[in-house]
């Protein structure tokens, strides 16, 4: 009878204790762990983080560290950590929070344009993904991918259609670089290769264009006037002139893209550029900045005219005056040159 009184204690204490310890494993499993106030937060993961990192990242968020520490090694996660944009939603459990990180990782907007630079691109989408701007310039300027793909160092930025995509935030710097150049190959469908063929010009040579039609003009409206413009100047074998293509030169002689420029002087028209329009007829060797969509469409559909030249009209700010012949130009320049210098801009 004693040992039966013994037994059944033992049995009890048996059952509590495994109660015990069934209630804080359900707990550490199921109850709620999250300490931020808003719906959710989100977590950002390195594509070679350790658990631990993962831990300094989530210590913020959890109320109870040490339980996310231990259900993440039962479930082994913490052995099988995944890079990512991941949300934490308010009143996850451990549970969800760890299949979430395992299985959710969020894609994020990736967005870029008026780059004039590789470089300046580079660090635009480093700011948004995980690789660093180093790593992308080193893939955009990778000469064995230009070569294959029929770039080179100067057509290179046209590769990059401006625009938002999705990616998953631990995209690597190769796998942005060839995510781009699929849709660039995607951009030029059978409609637009055509365009551009008609008007006798390759992609890549539409998108310099553009990019001297973008600068030129912030006026979305006006830039198939002044597209058309600088084609006719193309089929005349007159040099295009433009003033934008001269700041480009400019800076990348002095190695200064942050170089504020906003006079072209005539001893300026004097640098030997291969970019300086005034003094080499024909298109640069590649886009001066990274023109919008709205300027390839410009160059592609353009206004049909007898404009050869054109200056800003003061009258009506951002947009110009445009005229057919030389005598004509010079008087809509007059009014321009007596403005800029009434503003004393001397460069």
């Amino acid at each position: 009878m004693y040992i039966k009184k013994i037994l059944l204690a033992i049995a009890l204490i048996g059952l509590v204790v495994g109660g015990i310890f069934a209630y804080k494993v359900y707990n550490a499993i199921f109850s709620p762990n999250t300490s931020f106030v808003n719906e959710e937060a989100f977590v950002y993961i390195k594509s070679d983080a350790s658990f631990e990192e993962v831990q300094e990242a989530l210590a913020p968020l959890l109320k109870d560290l040490r339980s996310f520490k231990q259900i993440a090694k039962r479930k082994g996660y913490a052995a099988n950590v995944k890079g990512g944009k991941y949300a934490i939603k308010k009143g996850m459990n451990n549970n969800e929070i760890i299949n979430s990180l395992r299985s959710a990782n969020m894609p994020v907007k990736v967005s870029f344009n008026n780059q004039e630079t590789l470089e300046d691109l580079a660090g635009r989408v480093a700011s948004q993904i995980e690789a660093d701007s180093v790593s992308l310039a080193r893939a955009f300027r990778d000469n064995e991918f230009l070569k294959s793909n029929k770039f080179n160092e100067d057509s290179s930025l046209s590769m990059y259609i401006p625009n938002s995509y999705e990616f998953f935030w631990n995209t690597s710097a190769v796998e942005f670089r060839e995510r781009m150049l699929k849709e660039y190959n995607r951009f030029w469908n059978e409609e637009r290769l055509e365009r551009a063929k008609e008007l006798g010009l390759t992609p890549k040579e539409v998108v310099t264009l553009a990019s001297i039609v973008h600068k030129e003009s912030a006026k979305i409206d006006e830039r198939p006037k002044v597209a058309g413009l600088y084609l006719n100047r193309l089929r005349k074998n007159m040099r295009l002139q433009a003033d934008p293509t001269v700041i480009f030169a400019m800076k990348k002689h002095a190695g200064d893209f942050d170089m504020v420029i906003k006079r072209v002087l005539y001893k300026d028209l004097e640098l030997d550029s291969p970019y300086n329009t005034y003094k080499y007829a024909g298109l640069p060797p590649g886009p001066i900045t990274m023109p919008d969509i709205s300027a390839i469409n410009a160059v592609l559909n353009p206004e049909k005219h007898d404009y050869y030249y054109f200056v800003a009209n003061i009258e009506n700010f951002g947009y110009h005056k445009f005229a057919e012949t030389l005598a004509q130009h010079n008087r809509n320049k007059v009014q321009y040159i007596r403005w800029i210098n009434a503003q004393k801009i001397t460069r």
